[in-house]
């Protein structure tokens, strides 16, 4: 009796949380589902069916670290879990059923950490990466064999408003680690963000290609795990870039002959690789939470060549983007990069982004400041 008394007092806490706090569904919750819940200080609330199950815990990435949640089952087997504040921004999450790693039903699923995985949007009050009431471009799926991976590879092409009557400027964008060519398009909501600037006319019409940033041979997908397999893949996306996906993309496409080069986290390293080898095809590289693999104290661009971008005669514009409350890693590679522009008097534009971590908000943000200021 004295267990139940508990159990009807905690849920009565959590119903009288509900409805006093003003929550509201999560953007990533399923059409027709009405959890997780968040409210406008990111406290969250989650209600999931595990009848079964005899523990159920809240558990997710590195926006989840510092948050502390309770959960508590009621008669009809639904577990109610209650989360203390998250920072604004975009947070993989799971629940650890008995144990066992297990994606919230309630979710969408996005491809993160390596697998489908649940997320939570804590909104943040901006609308720049919302669907509105403007003409809006399209994402196609499309795909190239490469000789160099010996293998078929997917992408995805953004194409703008007016695309069939004009010809464009291509962006290549590149993804994170443990993600795909799908996060700019899902987490990363790019559609509604190039949509929205081109209807307010603050950004160029283009084309934007999204390949997925692993590019490793059949052969070196058995080296052992410690091998610096990530400068390799980069060196691989490079020569697959260069030799194979432009070429395809400006035969199939209707491109201008300009063309961009970013990426977030890993990706970051991957465009800063290849612009930096071919600062005469790219007239602008960005480099979102940047990243610097395989350097030393005394030479910290061992692998990338970014000395290249000094001695060429086409100096491509260099955006450099970074959330203010990153982890002390990102913000030293930050450093590091500006630090070298500095110098050696390269230019280029740092943009913070206030109050985000190493996440998709920082890195929406960071899209939206970078594609107003190409192809000018």
């Amino acid at each position: 009796m004295r267990n139940f008394k508990i159990l009807t007092t905690i849920l009565g806490m959590y119903s009288a949380m509900v409805f006093s706090q003003e929550y509201k569904t999560s953007l990533t919750a399923l059409r027709g589902k009405e959890y997780p819940k968040v409210n406008s200080e990111g406290h969250a609330l989650f209600k999931v069916y595990f009848p079964n199950a005899k523990s159920v815990v809240l558990d997710g990435g590195d926006g989840m670290k510092n948050v502390k949640s309770t959960a508590v089952k009621d008669g009809d087997g639904f577990w109610n879990i209650a989360a203390s504040a998250m920072e604004i921004g975009f947070h993989y999450y799971w629940f650890n059923v008995d144990g066992l790693r297990t994606n919230d039903p309630n979710s969408e699923l996005y491809f993160g950490y390596g697998q489908p995985t649940s997320g939570i949007e804590i909104p943040s009050g901006e609308d720049f990466f919302f669907e509105k009431n403007v003409k809006h471009g399209k994402i196609v799926d499309d795909n190239i064999y490469s000789k160099i991976t010996k293998g078929k590879r997917a992408v995805k092409v953004y194409l703008p408003p007016g695309y069939k009557t004009e010809r464009f400027p291509v962006l290549y964008l590149y993804h994170g680690t443990g993600e795909d060519s799908t996060g700019w398009e899902r987490q990363g909501y790019i559609k509604n963000i190039l949509d929205n600037l081109f209807a307010e006319e603050k950004a160029k019409k283009m084309i934007v290609v999204m390949d997925y940033g692993v590019a490793l041979t059949p052969e070196e997908k058995k080296l052992p795990d410690n091998y610096p397999r990530t400068v390799l893949s980069a060196k691989n996306l490079d020569k697959i870039l260069i030799q194979e996906l432009i070429p395809y993309i400006e035969s199939k496409y209707k491109t201008d002959g300009k063309r961009a080069v970013a990426g977030l986290s890993r990706g970051s390293y991957q465009a800063m690789y290849i612009g930096s080898s071919h600062p005469e095809l790219f007239s602008a590289i960005g480099s979102f939470s940047s990243v610097i693999y395989e350097g030393t104290e005394n030479e910290p661009f061992k692998e990338l060549p970014v000395s290249n971008l000094l001695k060429s005669k086409h100096q491509p514009f260099f955006f450099i983007g970074i959330g203010e409350k990153e982890d002390a890693r990102f913000l030293e590679f930050n450093h590091t990069i500006t630090s070298y522009f500095n110098q050696n008097n390269y230019p280029y534009i740092q943009y913070k982004s206030p109050q985000t971590y190493h996440e998709w908000l920082t890195w929406r943000r960071c899209l939206y400041q970078f594609v107003q200021k190409i192809f000018k």
